[in-house]
């Protein structure tokens, strides 16, 4: 019987455009100017290591941005603030119906906060596995083993009680690796059919 379902954030629950491919459409800098960054140093804020306010700033002038960084992380978040409330509302049928819902993503502690405050998932999740207090991120073989120890510890949730949604087959991959079944989310009504057949109605 499945007890718990872990969801990704961005291409599942959020179904926004990129933000550096908005960004460089919209400020007319090449697509690939915010690559080295989000490729390199970023890594590390995903992991809690940096302090993404700090490393991001030197970059700001290059991709020509006036304002100041809490201006340009607003604008980041807020061009990636576009939630499935197709997805929402499952979630909500879900709870009701007794299954724990959780939020497994890869993301640094900014963006987590505002997911967790703004955008409301603090209170819609039964909690939130951000790679940032994980310290570790999807897919890592590490960070699927945490968030199993801690569905476990906290809820009494077992390994085979779980599946977990995402976009991206590589971490789809990591979390079949360690045992938990796992479905590759790619558009709502294919998700709420496989529900179903899951004996989870939504």
């Amino acid at each position: 019987m499945i007890k718990a379902l872990l969801f990704d954030a961005d291409g599942v629950i959020v179904r926004s455009e990129m933000f550096s491919h908005q960004y460089t459409k919209k400020f007319g800098i090449p697509t690939d100017a915010m690559t080295p960054f989000f490729k390199g140093i970023f890594q590390s804020c995903l992991i809690g290591e940096t302090n993404l306010k700090e490393v991001v700033e030197p970059y700001l002038q290059k991709w020509k941005w006036h304002g100041t960084v809490d201006e340009f992380l607003n604008f980041w978040f807020e061009s990636e603030h576009v939630i499935d409330q197709q997805v929402v509302a499952a979630i909500k049928t879900l709870k009701n119906n007794g299954v724990r819902c959780f939020l497994t993503t890869n993301q640094e502690q900014y963006r987590t906060d505002y997911m967790r405050h703004t955008m409301g998932f603090g209170e819609l999740f039964d909690g939130i596995f951000s790679s940032a207090e994980v310290r570790n991120k999807k897919p890592e073989p590490d960070y699927y083993e945490f968030v199993i120890q801690v569905l476990q510890a906290q809820h009494g949730i077992e390994k085979n009680a779980i599946i977990y949604i995402d976009h991206t087959v590589p971490n789809i991959e990591g979390a079949t690796a360690v045992g938990i079944k796992s479905y590759l989310y790619t558009e709502f009504d294919a998700f709420k059919q496989y529900l179903s057949e899951q004996h989870l109605h939504v």
